[in-house]
């Protein structure tokens, strides 16, 4: 029976029109991309009913059975991997549905994230409008999310070596070193908020001290310095225990920050006497003025996970199965909606209990004052954008560096170049010099991750439609099936500059480079996620059957299923 459904499940386009039934043959294991093997015995033909049950079982299979036993066969090019590049082990698979839902409520829990609906409610929305926004955005996001999981835990693989299969094996330094620059850029910052944390709930006499005043060469304080500086190695600490103790402080973190945003809430509740005064806040838009606001909200909405949504796989090759991942990614629209409701609510509660709206949860939490309010505050600021920092965006530009030199590179010295980076970057100086630095930082990278993503998922799903050749992708040969030419595919290349170079003028409007320009680019960069990710897929997949190579796709075995049929 098992054996019946790896063969409907490889062959599903073989059909005779009139009785609808499959004849199916037996691939052999880690062949080339372009190599193809009959299998001896005869051909086994089965109902449409029959392939409904198997596509049932082999799903149950695959989450039971180990692959790189394997891939432990054949010998991978020594620059192409290490331990942190080689696909996961079954002991390896340690994330339940549970635990991926604490990553993303770890993630989601944070500073950011709680200006997110309150800043749209300051540009004229109603209050309802600011978390549906939230939430379709995150609904939408939620597909590329679990499209491009899938590969991570079916094969085990980072998002640097699933980018072998479209970008080629020397190609894919593209992509992972051009997400890993976002990730250095917000890391730096999150660290800063981190640190600034810290330095607000100081006591007095300290922040009122000489070494709270700016050096001009410096661009900030040394006591705020310092601040950022506490944080960064705060957060190494926890880094350099690797994927095992992020998954830890991920799976713990989130119990405590719930309870610590359910208490910021009814203390918000309780003093303003309820939320009548946010529920009573409509609309100051028109019905042009709503809609010429809402797809740039959306767009940056969807930007701010488009980071993790390319990267997923990074996480995802460790989850036990497929259902865990589907369902522990399953609530982010969840997460999003119910916390920025949250960041909201107390917000618009501030402007009863003090007279004036305070939109920063950290000067919030410093009005408040009390010994107690300020240990819980530098705990639930820290615990959240410790967790949202650490997995967001240390894990993708860690990956993207062992990528480029298995060699010289572990998870740990990625990680730890990476926070260099991220100090680099001088956040304090990046924040201070425009206050819509993160609303054009988010909308200005989606045109460079959205083809990215789109790309990617083209290649996995149109071209080898989900079916890899693990050998091939970590090998230097000329005739493996990712070599390309020269171990670039100039396709995707191509795909990923035209996906990119519409957006440019937009992105260069938006920060004052460029005079007024033609609305239609406008329309563009206030869509920028939109047409990067549909555009740039769209020409990858036209350019790869014009080359021919949807003529011939990997021929793998199911990676998780046992290697034997019966």
């Amino acid at each position: 029976m098992l054996s019946k459904c790896i063969s409907i499940n490889l062959h599903p386009h073989l059909q005779f029109s009139q009785k609808r039934i499959t004849p199916c043959k037996f691939p052999t294991p880690l062949l080339s991309a372009n190599r193809y093997t009959k299998a001896t015995s005869s051909h086994i033909f089965c109902s449409p009913s029959l392939r409904e049950k198997c596509s049932i079982l082999i799903s149950m299979a695959s989450a039971k059975t180990d692959f790189t036993s394997d891939f432990n066969n054949f010998q991978p090019d020594p620059t192409l991997t290490n331990e942190d590049l080689k696909p996961t082990e079954l002991n390896q698979r340690t994330f339940s549905g549970w635990e991926m839902a604490c990553l993303w409520i770890g993630l989601v829990v944070g500073v950011p994230s709680y200006y997110l609906a309150g800043s749209l409610v300051d540009l004229g929305m109603a209050w309802w409008q600011g978390i549906a926004t939230v939430v379709a955005a995150n609904i939408i996001l939620l597909i590329p999310l679990i499209l491009t999981g899938h590969p991570g835990t079916k094969y085990g693989i980072s998002f640097p070596v699933l980018a072998r299969s479209s970008f080629g094996i020397r190609g894919a330094h593209i992509p992972t070193l051009l997400r890993a620059l976002v990730g250095c850029g917000w890391y730096g910052i999150e660290t800063w908020i981190g640190g600034e944390a810290i330095f607000l709930l100081l006591p007095n006499f300290i922040k009122q001290s000489s070494l709270s005043q700016n050096l001009a060469w410096l661009g900030t304080s040394p006591l705020e310095f310092a601040c950022f500086i506490a944080f960064w190695f705060a957060q190494l600490i926890i880094v350099w225990k690797g994927i095992e103790g992020i998954r830890e402080l991920e799976k713990y973190s989130a119990p405590i920050l719930i309870i610590l945003t359910a208490s910021f809430l009814f203390w918000a509740y309780s003093k303003a006497r309820g939320f009548g005064h946010m529920l009573s806040m409509t609309s100051r838009l028109s019905s042009s003025e709503f809609w010429s606001l809402f797809f740039p909200s959306l767009t940056a909405n969807i930007s701010f996970w488009a980071t993790v949504a390319l990267n997923i796989p990074d996480f995802t090759r460790y989850t036990k199965s497929q259902r865990d991942q589907i369902v522990g990614q399953a609530g982010l629209p969840i997460f999003m909606g119910a916390f920025t409701f949250v960041g909201l609510a107390i917000t618009c509660s501030t402007e009863v209990i003090f007279g004036h709206v305070i939109s920063s949860p950290i000067q919030l939490l410093g009005q408040i004052g009390g010994i107690t309010t300020i240990i819980l505050a530098i705990l639930g600021i820290s615990l959240a954008t410790i967790t949202t920092n650490i997995a967001a965006n240390v894990v993708a530009p860690a990956n993207a560096l062992v990528n480029l030199s298995p060699a010289n590179f572990t998870f740990r010295r990625g990680a730890l170049l990476t926070a260099l980076i991220g100090i680099a970057f001088q956040p304090w100086r990046l924040l201070k010099s425009s206050e819509s630095f993160v609303y054009t930082w988010l909308v200005g990278y989606s045109a460079l991750l959205g083809p990215i993503g789109g790309i990617i998922l083209a290649d996995y799903y149109l071209i080898h439609r989900s079916k890899l050749s693990v050998k091939d992708l970590y090998s230097l040969s000329p005739n493996g099936a990712y070599y390309y030419s020269g171990g670039y595919n100039l396709a995707a290349i191509a795909a990923l500059i035209i996906g990119i170079l519409p957006v440019l003028p937009g992105l260069l409007n938006k920060v004052g480079f460029l005079s007024p320009i033609p609305d239609s680019f406008t329309v563009i960069y206030n869509n920028a996620w939109f047409f990067s990710f549909f555009s740039a897929g769209f020409i990858y997949w036209v350019l790869s059957c014009l080359k021919g190579k949807q003529d011939s796709p990997p021929l793998e075995k199911e990676p998780l299923l046992p290697s034997t049929s019966a």
